[in-house]
Protein backbone atom coordinates (compact mmCIF):
# COMPACT_ATOMS: atom_id res chain seq x y z
CA UNK A 1 0.00 0.00 0.00
CA UNK A 2 1.02 3.58 -0.60
CA UNK A 3 -0.45 5.92 2.07
CA UNK A 4 0.92 8.91 0.15
CA UNK A 5 2.91 9.58 -3.00
CA UNK A 6 6.20 9.64 -1.12
CA UNK A 7 6.04 5.87 -0.64
CA UNK A 8 4.83 5.25 -4.20
CA UNK A 9 7.64 7.25 -5.81
CA UNK A 10 10.23 5.75 -3.46
CA UNK A 11 9.09 2.19 -4.21
CA UNK A 12 8.67 2.63 -7.97
CA UNK A 13 11.64 4.91 -8.77
CA UNK A 14 13.84 4.89 -5.68
CA UNK A 15 13.49 8.67 -5.25
CA UNK A 16 12.95 10.12 -1.78
CA UNK A 17 11.05 13.42 -2.05
CA UNK A 18 9.88 14.42 1.45
CA UNK A 19 7.31 16.91 0.17
CA UNK A 20 5.35 14.09 -1.47
CA UNK A 21 4.31 12.92 2.00
CA UNK A 22 1.85 15.81 1.82
CA UNK A 23 -0.01 14.27 -1.15
CA UNK A 24 -2.27 11.55 0.20
CA UNK A 25 -2.79 8.70 -2.28
CA UNK A 26 -6.53 8.71 -1.73
CA UNK A 27 -6.73 12.47 -2.26
CA UNK A 28 -4.58 12.18 -5.38
CA UNK A 29 -7.01 9.76 -7.02
CA UNK A 30 -10.00 11.79 -5.86
CA UNK A 31 -8.47 14.79 -7.67
CA UNK A 32 -8.06 12.67 -10.81
CA UNK A 33 -11.68 11.52 -10.41
CA UNK A 34 -12.87 15.14 -10.35
CA UNK A 35 -10.82 15.97 -13.45
CA UNK A 36 -12.15 12.92 -15.30
CA UNK A 37 -15.73 13.77 -14.33
CA UNK A 38 -15.27 17.39 -15.43
CA UNK A 39 -13.95 16.25 -18.81
CA UNK A 40 -16.84 13.84 -19.43
CA UNK A 41 -19.40 16.38 -18.22
CA UNK A 42 -17.97 19.07 -20.52
CA UNK A 43 -18.18 16.73 -23.52
CA UNK A 44 -21.80 15.86 -22.78
CA UNK A 45 -22.92 19.43 -22.14
CA UNK A 46 -21.29 20.58 -25.39
CA UNK A 47 -23.01 17.76 -27.28
CA UNK A 48 -26.39 18.69 -25.82
CA UNK A 49 -25.72 22.34 -26.62
CA UNK A 50 -25.03 21.48 -30.30
CA UNK A 51 -28.29 19.53 -30.39
CA UNK A 52 -30.20 22.56 -29.14
CA UNK A 53 -31.17 20.84 -25.89
CA UNK A 54 -29.29 23.33 -23.71
CA UNK A 55 -29.13 27.09 -24.16
CA UNK A 56 -26.84 29.95 -23.23
CA UNK A 57 -27.50 32.62 -20.63
CA UNK A 58 -26.68 36.23 -21.39
CA UNK A 59 -24.89 38.24 -18.72
CA UNK A 60 -23.50 41.75 -18.54
CA UNK A 61 -19.83 42.31 -17.69
CA UNK A 62 -17.56 45.35 -17.54
CA UNK A 63 -14.31 45.07 -19.50
CA UNK A 64 -11.27 47.29 -19.60
CA UNK A 65 -11.04 48.10 -15.89
CA UNK A 66 -7.66 47.82 -14.13
CA UNK A 67 -7.24 45.30 -11.34
CA UNK A 68 -8.90 46.49 -8.14
CA UNK A 69 -7.24 46.41 -4.74
CA UNK A 70 -9.68 43.68 -3.67
CA UNK A 71 -8.75 41.46 -6.62
CA UNK A 72 -5.04 41.91 -5.99
CA UNK A 73 -5.49 41.21 -2.27
CA UNK A 74 -7.57 38.09 -2.92
CA UNK A 75 -4.96 36.72 -5.32
CA UNK A 76 -2.16 37.49 -2.89
CA UNK A 77 -3.95 35.73 -0.02
CA UNK A 78 -4.69 32.68 -2.21
CA UNK A 79 -1.09 32.48 -3.38
CA UNK A 80 0.22 33.01 0.16
CA UNK A 81 -1.85 30.13 1.56
CA UNK A 82 -0.80 27.77 -1.25
CA UNK A 83 2.84 28.77 -0.92
CA UNK A 84 2.90 28.74 2.88
CA UNK A 85 1.36 25.28 3.12
CA UNK A 86 1.72 23.42 -0.22
CA UNK A 87 5.17 24.65 -1.25
CA UNK A 88 6.10 24.72 2.41
CA UNK A 89 5.34 21.02 2.66
CA UNK A 90 7.87 20.28 -0.09
CA UNK A 91 10.44 22.56 1.50
CA UNK A 92 10.00 21.35 5.08
CA UNK A 93 9.04 17.73 4.31
CA UNK A 94 6.78 17.07 7.35
CA UNK A 95 6.71 13.52 8.69
CA UNK A 96 3.00 13.85 9.53
CA UNK A 97 1.21 15.75 6.72
CA UNK A 98 -2.16 15.78 8.50
CA UNK A 99 -0.81 17.52 11.61
CA UNK A 100 1.19 19.86 9.38
CA UNK A 101 -1.95 21.04 7.54
CA UNK A 102 -3.78 21.96 10.74
CA UNK A 103 -0.75 23.51 12.43
CA UNK A 104 0.68 27.03 12.12
CA UNK A 105 3.87 25.63 10.56
CA UNK A 106 4.75 26.62 6.99
CA UNK A 107 7.22 28.49 4.79
CA UNK A 108 6.94 32.28 5.00
CA UNK A 109 9.28 32.97 2.05
CA UNK A 110 7.32 30.53 -0.17
CA UNK A 111 4.01 32.02 0.95
CA UNK A 112 5.01 35.65 0.34
CA UNK A 113 6.74 34.77 -2.95
CA UNK A 114 3.77 32.86 -4.40
CA UNK A 115 1.35 35.50 -3.09
CA UNK A 116 3.20 38.25 -4.92
CA UNK A 117 3.37 36.07 -8.04
CA UNK A 118 -0.41 35.48 -8.03
CA UNK A 119 -1.12 39.18 -7.46
CA UNK A 120 1.31 40.09 -10.25
CA UNK A 121 -0.41 37.70 -12.66
CA UNK A 122 -3.80 39.27 -11.93
CA UNK A 123 -2.37 42.79 -12.43
CA UNK A 124 -0.74 41.76 -15.72
CA UNK A 125 -3.90 40.05 -16.98
CA UNK A 126 -6.14 43.06 -16.24
CA UNK A 127 -3.56 45.55 -17.50
CA UNK A 128 -3.45 43.82 -20.92
CA UNK A 129 -7.23 44.23 -21.24
CA UNK A 130 -7.35 47.79 -19.88
CA UNK A 131 -9.23 50.30 -22.01
CA UNK A 132 -9.10 54.10 -21.96
CA UNK A 133 -12.80 54.00 -21.12
CA UNK A 134 -14.16 50.74 -19.58
CA UNK A 135 -17.30 49.49 -21.31
CA UNK A 136 -20.13 47.06 -20.60
CA UNK A 137 -20.64 44.05 -22.84
CA UNK A 138 -23.19 41.25 -23.08
CA UNK A 139 -21.63 37.79 -23.21
CA UNK A 140 -23.16 34.35 -23.65
CA UNK A 141 -22.38 31.69 -21.07
CA UNK A 142 -23.22 28.10 -22.02
CA UNK A 143 -23.78 25.32 -19.47
CA UNK A 144 -20.42 23.73 -20.37
CA UNK A 145 -18.74 27.03 -19.42
CA UNK A 146 -19.98 26.45 -15.87
CA UNK A 147 -18.34 23.04 -15.38
CA UNK A 148 -15.68 24.65 -13.18
CA UNK A 149 -18.41 25.96 -10.89
CA UNK A 150 -20.04 22.51 -10.82
CA UNK A 151 -16.73 20.91 -9.81
CA UNK A 152 -16.12 23.43 -7.01
CA UNK A 153 -19.65 22.93 -5.64
CA UNK A 154 -19.27 19.15 -5.87
CA UNK A 155 -15.93 19.27 -4.05
CA UNK A 156 -17.10 21.53 -1.21
CA UNK A 157 -20.53 20.06 -0.60
CA UNK A 158 -19.44 16.53 -1.48
CA UNK A 159 -16.67 16.51 1.12
CA UNK A 160 -18.93 18.11 3.72
CA UNK A 161 -21.75 15.67 3.04
CA UNK A 162 -19.40 12.70 3.09
CA UNK A 163 -18.11 13.73 6.53
CA UNK A 164 -21.60 14.37 7.91
CA UNK A 165 -23.01 11.02 6.78
CA UNK A 166 -19.92 9.16 8.02
CA UNK A 167 -20.22 10.71 11.46
CA UNK A 168 -23.94 9.93 11.57
CA UNK A 169 -23.10 6.33 10.73
CA UNK A 170 -20.39 6.25 13.44
CA UNK A 171 -22.05 8.48 16.03
CA UNK A 172 -20.29 7.00 19.07
CA UNK A 173 -16.84 7.69 17.57
CA UNK A 174 -17.89 11.25 16.71
CA UNK A 175 -19.16 11.95 20.24
CA UNK A 176 -15.94 10.57 21.73
CA UNK A 177 -13.70 12.95 19.74
CA UNK A 178 -15.67 15.43 17.54
CA UNK A 179 -12.70 17.57 16.48
CA UNK A 180 -10.65 14.62 15.20
CA UNK A 181 -13.69 13.14 13.47
CA UNK A 182 -14.36 16.39 11.60
CA UNK A 183 -10.77 17.23 10.64
CA UNK A 184 -9.56 13.72 9.82
CA UNK A 185 -8.98 12.91 6.12
CA UNK A 186 -10.35 9.41 6.68
CA UNK A 187 -14.01 8.63 7.18
CA UNK A 188 -15.89 9.67 4.06
CA UNK A 189 -19.26 8.24 3.03
CA UNK A 190 -19.83 8.31 -0.74
CA UNK A 191 -23.62 8.60 -0.62
CA UNK A 192 -23.44 11.52 1.80
CA UNK A 193 -21.19 13.36 -0.61
CA UNK A 194 -23.39 12.45 -3.59
CA UNK A 195 -26.60 13.67 -1.95
CA UNK A 196 -25.22 17.00 -0.66
CA UNK A 197 -23.33 17.75 -3.88
CA UNK A 198 -26.42 16.95 -5.96
CA UNK A 199 -28.56 19.38 -3.93
CA UNK A 200 -26.00 22.18 -4.36
CA UNK A 201 -25.57 21.60 -8.11
CA UNK A 202 -29.31 21.37 -8.80
CA UNK A 203 -29.83 24.64 -6.92
CA UNK A 204 -27.10 26.28 -9.01
CA UNK A 205 -28.56 24.88 -12.25
CA UNK A 206 -32.03 26.16 -11.41
CA UNK A 207 -30.59 29.60 -10.63
CA UNK A 208 -29.02 29.76 -14.10
CA UNK A 209 -32.01 28.22 -15.92
CA UNK A 210 -30.19 25.04 -16.99
CA UNK A 211 -32.48 22.11 -17.79
CA UNK A 212 -32.15 19.78 -14.81
CA UNK A 213 -33.17 16.71 -16.78
CA UNK A 214 -30.48 17.22 -19.42
CA UNK A 215 -27.93 18.21 -16.79
CA UNK A 216 -28.63 15.06 -14.76
CA UNK A 217 -28.29 12.91 -17.89
CA UNK A 218 -24.97 14.57 -18.68
CA UNK A 219 -23.64 13.98 -15.16
CA UNK A 220 -24.61 10.28 -15.02
CA UNK A 221 -21.60 8.85 -16.94
CA UNK A 222 -19.30 11.40 -15.25
CA UNK A 223 -20.42 10.33 -11.78
CA UNK A 224 -19.92 6.64 -12.55
CA UNK A 225 -16.42 7.22 -13.93
CA UNK A 226 -15.48 9.44 -10.97
CA UNK A 227 -16.59 6.75 -8.52
CA UNK A 228 -14.55 4.10 -10.32
CA UNK A 229 -11.39 6.25 -10.27
CA UNK A 230 -11.95 7.34 -6.67
CA UNK A 231 -12.11 3.71 -5.54
CA UNK A 232 -8.60 3.21 -6.92
CA UNK A 233 -7.48 5.62 -4.20
CA UNK A 234 -9.23 3.49 -1.57
CA UNK A 235 -7.45 0.37 -2.80
CA UNK A 236 -4.01 1.96 -3.18
CA UNK A 237 -4.01 3.70 0.20
CA UNK A 238 -5.82 1.01 2.20
CA UNK A 239 -8.23 3.47 3.82
CA UNK A 240 -10.46 0.87 5.48
CA UNK A 241 -12.95 0.42 2.62
CA UNK A 242 -12.26 -3.26 2.36
CA UNK A 243 -14.30 -6.40 2.73
CA UNK A 244 -14.88 -9.11 5.27
CA UNK A 245 -12.40 -11.94 5.80
CA UNK A 246 -11.91 -13.92 2.59
CA UNK A 247 -11.64 -17.52 3.81
CA UNK A 248 -13.21 -19.29 0.81
CA UNK A 249 -11.09 -20.97 -1.91
CA UNK A 250 -10.14 -18.75 -4.83
CA UNK A 251 -12.60 -19.52 -7.67
CA UNK A 252 -10.24 -18.88 -10.60
CA UNK A 253 -6.67 -20.11 -10.48
CA UNK A 254 -5.38 -17.56 -12.99
CA UNK A 255 -6.27 -14.61 -10.71
CA UNK A 256 -3.48 -13.12 -8.56
CA UNK A 257 -4.00 -13.96 -4.88
CA UNK A 258 -4.44 -10.29 -3.88
CA UNK A 259 -7.56 -10.03 -6.04
CA UNK A 260 -9.29 -12.56 -3.80
CA UNK A 261 -7.65 -12.13 -0.42
CA UNK A 262 -5.45 -9.20 0.63
CA UNK A 263 -4.00 -8.09 3.96
CA UNK A 264 -3.40 -4.42 3.00
CA UNK A 265 0.17 -4.03 4.32
CA UNK A 266 1.24 -0.45 5.17
CA UNK A 267 -2.37 0.73 5.06
CA UNK A 268 -2.96 4.42 5.72
CA UNK A 269 -5.13 3.92 8.83
CA UNK A 270 -2.59 1.58 10.51
CA UNK A 271 -5.20 -1.15 10.97
CA UNK A 272 -4.21 -4.67 11.98
CA UNK A 273 -0.98 -5.97 13.48
CA UNK A 274 2.67 -4.85 13.20
CA UNK A 275 4.67 -6.05 10.19
CA UNK A 276 7.84 -7.82 11.41
CA UNK A 277 10.97 -5.79 10.74
CA UNK A 278 9.09 -2.70 9.53
CA UNK A 279 9.92 0.69 10.99
CA UNK A 280 8.16 3.98 10.38
CA UNK A 281 4.68 5.42 10.43
CA UNK A 282 2.77 2.85 8.36
CA UNK A 283 3.84 -0.59 9.52
CA UNK A 284 0.63 -2.56 10.05
CA UNK A 285 -1.26 -5.14 8.03
CA UNK A 286 -4.50 -7.03 8.59
CA UNK A 287 -4.19 -10.33 10.48
CA UNK A 288 -6.26 -12.13 7.83
CA UNK A 289 -6.83 -11.59 4.13
CA UNK A 290 -10.03 -9.73 3.20
CA UNK A 291 -11.91 -9.10 -0.03
CA UNK A 292 -10.43 -6.07 -1.86
CA UNK A 293 -13.89 -4.59 -2.46
CA UNK A 294 -12.58 -1.22 -3.67
CA UNK A 295 -10.86 -3.01 -6.55
CA UNK A 296 -14.07 -4.89 -7.38
CA UNK A 297 -16.03 -1.64 -7.42
CA UNK A 298 -13.52 0.00 -9.74
CA UNK A 299 -13.86 -2.85 -12.26
CA UNK A 300 -17.66 -3.00 -12.09
CA UNK A 301 -18.13 0.78 -12.26
CA UNK A 302 -15.83 1.11 -15.27
CA UNK A 303 -18.09 -1.41 -17.00
CA UNK A 304 -21.21 0.50 -15.91
CA UNK A 305 -19.65 3.74 -17.14
CA UNK A 306 -19.19 2.08 -20.53
CA UNK A 307 -22.86 1.08 -20.58
CA UNK A 308 -24.05 4.59 -19.69
CA UNK A 309 -21.74 6.07 -22.32
CA UNK A 310 -23.15 3.66 -24.91
CA UNK A 311 -26.81 4.32 -24.08
CA UNK A 312 -26.51 8.12 -23.74
CA UNK A 313 -27.18 8.58 -27.49
CA UNK A 314 -29.68 5.75 -27.76
CA UNK A 315 -32.10 6.71 -24.98
CA UNK A 316 -33.69 9.95 -26.12
CA UNK A 317 -36.15 10.58 -23.28
CA UNK A 318 -34.55 13.22 -21.01
CA UNK A 319 -33.95 12.03 -17.47
CA UNK A 320 -33.81 8.32 -18.23
CA UNK A 321 -30.01 8.09 -18.44
CA UNK A 322 -29.87 9.49 -14.91
CA UNK A 323 -32.58 7.03 -13.84
CA UNK A 324 -30.42 4.24 -15.27
CA UNK A 325 -27.44 5.57 -13.31
CA UNK A 326 -29.43 5.45 -10.07
CA UNK A 327 -30.41 1.84 -10.74
CA UNK A 328 -26.89 0.76 -11.74
CA UNK A 329 -25.31 2.54 -8.80
CA UNK A 330 -27.82 1.21 -6.28
CA UNK A 331 -27.59 -2.41 -7.46
CA UNK A 332 -23.78 -2.36 -7.53
CA UNK A 333 -23.47 -0.89 -4.05
CA UNK A 334 -26.20 -3.09 -2.53
CA UNK A 335 -24.45 -6.31 -3.53
CA UNK A 336 -20.91 -5.15 -2.69
CA UNK A 337 -22.17 -4.37 0.83
CA UNK A 338 -22.68 -8.11 1.36
CA UNK A 339 -18.92 -8.59 1.57
CA UNK A 340 -17.87 -5.20 2.96
CA UNK A 341 -17.04 -4.23 6.53
CA UNK A 342 -19.55 -1.62 7.65
CA UNK A 343 -21.57 -0.37 10.61
CA UNK A 344 -25.01 -2.00 10.73
CA UNK A 345 -28.28 -0.57 12.05
CA UNK A 346 -30.90 -2.45 14.03
CA UNK A 347 -34.30 -1.71 12.42
CA UNK A 348 -37.21 -3.95 13.47
CA UNK A 349 -34.96 -6.98 13.62
CA UNK A 350 -33.21 -6.22 10.35
CA UNK A 351 -29.54 -5.16 10.28
CA UNK A 352 -28.85 -3.18 7.11
CA UNK A 353 -25.92 -0.84 6.58
CA UNK A 354 -26.44 2.84 5.75
CA UNK A 355 -25.28 2.16 2.20
CA UNK A 356 -27.75 -0.74 1.79
CA UNK A 357 -30.63 1.50 2.84
CA UNK A 358 -29.62 4.34 0.52
CA UNK A 359 -28.78 2.03 -2.40
CA UNK A 360 -32.19 0.38 -2.12
CA UNK A 361 -33.83 3.82 -2.19
CA UNK A 362 -31.73 4.74 -5.23
CA UNK A 363 -32.92 1.67 -7.16
CA UNK A 364 -36.56 2.39 -6.28
CA UNK A 365 -36.09 6.07 -7.17
CA UNK A 366 -34.44 5.12 -10.47
CA UNK A 367 -37.34 2.87 -11.45
CA UNK A 368 -39.92 5.53 -10.53
CA UNK A 369 -37.91 8.19 -12.38
CA UNK A 370 -37.64 6.00 -15.48
CA UNK A 371 -41.44 5.62 -15.64
CA UNK A 372 -42.12 9.25 -14.70
CA UNK A 373 -39.77 10.67 -17.35
CA UNK A 374 -41.65 8.76 -20.03
CA UNK A 375 -44.88 10.54 -19.08
CA UNK A 376 -43.48 14.06 -18.77
CA UNK A 377 -43.31 16.62 -21.61
CA UNK A 378 -39.80 17.06 -22.90
CA UNK A 379 -37.94 20.31 -22.16
CA UNK A 380 -38.32 22.94 -24.91
CA UNK A 381 -41.28 21.02 -26.42
CA UNK A 382 -44.99 21.89 -26.28
CA UNK A 383 -46.45 20.77 -22.98
CA UNK A 384 -49.60 18.70 -22.78
CA UNK A 385 -51.79 17.92 -19.80
CA UNK A 386 -50.12 15.57 -17.40
CA UNK A 387 -47.75 15.49 -14.43
CA UNK A 388 -46.17 18.73 -13.21
CA UNK A 389 -43.08 19.65 -15.30
CA UNK A 390 -41.17 20.93 -12.27
CA UNK A 391 -38.28 18.54 -12.97
CA UNK A 392 -37.02 20.24 -16.12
Amino acid sequence: MYPNLYYAVKDLFGWEIPGLRFINSFGFFVAIAFLAAAWILTLELKRKGRQGLLHYEETKITVGEPASFGELLMNFVTGFILGYKILGAFIIGPADPQNFIFSAEGSWPAGIGLGLFFAGLKWYEKNKQKLAKPEERIIRIWPHDRVGDFVVLAAIFGFGGAKIFHNLENWSEFIADPLTALLSFSGLTFYGGLICAAIAILWYARKHKISMRHLCDATAPALMLAYAVGRIGCQVSGDGDWGIVSDKPKPFGFLPNWMWSFRFPHNVINAGEPIPGCTGQYCNELPEGVYPTAFYETMVCLLLFGLLWYFRKRIDIPGRIFALYLIFNGVERFFIEKIRVNTKYDIFGFHPTQAEIISSLLVISGIILWVWMGKMPRPNEPKTAGPSPAFT
